[in-house]
């Protein structure tokens, strides 16, 4: 029986994938190498969002080609589609397969099994039209349930249209379907993700509203999160029903701002300005004060200015979030920003995302602290030493004494102090 191992890099969307592949595989008896073994097949799912993702990639291949020197490396994800040349020169690479082919990777192997031949399988961005659905856990309490794929924007920065193609999604009849299955494996919370799931069903005629509202009525599942939504996209009429009717949709939020400075952002070729998200945080925090609100940043685009960037930071400042993913700006072949005025130079794009990650951790002190003594619901998810760690409905992380009955249930505990050593985990006191 042949053994594999799996290897994501990037986005919530990878992982679900990955844990798709690696069910597919053990479908057809290749089992996951267990700790200590030597893999025959290395799987590596990659990302390409920035340069320093396909060094990542390139790193962990020649890594598994070390450590594994008889195994055959297989890569698929966005590093895969667009330079799969590229990747079929590493070391032990016997398979590169782009963003059409990942999901009939057991296909692929079958193939390869046969005549043990190096080879690459790609599509045109432009020709992927079949949406394949997910929705799996992997080695993971919560089941990531892959709703859409693709971009239409088009964002002056951003090469995933070119890597994932058009904007396509499956039906809420098979995805409500995946998500009863889900429950049926005994899945408590279920993150709904894609690369921009705000426009759901606009290639078949159904939409991201009717979408939630559908699973929402999905029995056994006790949780649902939104891993990402564009400003423009997230209406008050969602925001309302989450905080009103919806029975499991957790407030909690994760949108991407990019830039605070409106100038950038119209470069960017963003479908909002600073106006609309400002707002858009607001009525979160009018509907659900104690929501968690976390925000993609961008330091350092092609053309920043340091006004605009010094706007953009004061921006970021006066929202009441609790979190901020920053990113250095990075240049990407063929993307229309390369066009856009200066490069702003390296140190200057690090030292500015190392001032947005110092307010992102007094963002998250403050949030935290302002939940302390309150009592929330959390999903307890996993064992850590001799205590378990989960997380509140409005994505805090708890650490509490381990009681193993618990694992993958809900409990009523009150936050308490963050731990020692950690400004994202606060302790826990069961109720």
């Amino acid at each position: 029986m042949l053994k594999a191992t799996y290897h994501t890099l990037g986005c919530k969307l990878n992982f679900s994938e990955t844990a798709t592949i690696a069910t597919m595989l053990e479908q057809k008896g290749i089992r996951r190498a267990g700790k200590g073994e030597t893999p025959d097949i290395c799987i590596v799912n990659t990302c390409s969002v920035t340069s320093n993702a396909d060094k990542k990639g390139r790193q962990l291949i020649r890594s598994l080609a070390s450590k594994y020197p008889e195994a055959a490396i297989m890569v698929t994800g966005c590093y895969a589609q667009l330079k799969p040349e590229e990747v079929a020169q590493l070391p032990n690479v016997a398979m590169v397969l782009g963003s059409n082919e990942k999901l009939k990777m057991s296909q692929y192997i079958d193939g390869w099994l046969q005549n043990q031949q190096r080879y690459v399988a790609t599509t045109s961005p432009l020709s992927i039209s079949r949406f394949m659905p997910s929705c799996e856990r992997g080695e993971r309490t919560r089941f990531f349930l892959k709703v859409q794929d693709g971009c239409d924007y088009f964002c002056t920065y951003c090469t995933i249209p070119f890597a994932r193609g058009r904007s396509r999604s499956g039906n809420i009849e098979e995805l409500t379907a995946l998500a009863r299955e889900a429950a049926g494996k005994g899945g408590k919370e279920i993150v709904i993700t894609g690369v921009n799931i705000g426009t759901f069903g606009k290639d078949h005629g159904e939409d991201f509203f009717s979408l939630i509202r559908a699973l929402d009525k999905t029995e056994g599942i006790e949780r649902y999160r939104i891993s990402s939504i564009e400003p423009n996209l997230l209406t008050d009429e969602i925001l309302e029903w989450i905080s009103g009717e919806s029975r499991a949709f957790m407030p909690h939020f994760h949108i991407p701002l990019q830039s605070g400075s409106d100038e950038v952002l119209r470069k960017m070729n963003r479908r909002y300005d600073t106006a609309l998200f400002r707002s858009r945080v607001e009525k979160i925090r009018e509907l659900m004060p104690d929501a968690f609100i976390g925000v993609d940043i961008i330091a350092g685009a092609r053309g920043e200015t340091e006004e605009e960037w010094k706007r953009s930071l004061a921006f970021a400042e006066s929202l009441d979030v609790a979190k901020f993913h920053a990113f250095p700006y990075s240049e990407r072949q063929g993307t229309k920003a390369l066009l856009l005025g200066e490069s702003v130079p390296q140190p200057v794009r690090y030292e500015r995302v190392g001032l947005l990650n110092e307010l992102s951790q007094r963002k998250t002190l403050e949030f935290i602290g302002r939940n302390k003594g309150k009592t929330r619901n959390v999903l307890w998810e996993s064992r850590h030493g001799s205590n378990m760690q989960g997380l509140t409905d409005n994505y805090i992380r708890i650490e509490a004494p381990l009681i193993p009955e618990l694992l993958n249930q809900i409990s009523t505990v009150e936050i308490g102090d963050i731990k020692t050593g950690s400004n994202e985990t606060a302790e826990g006191i069961h109720i």
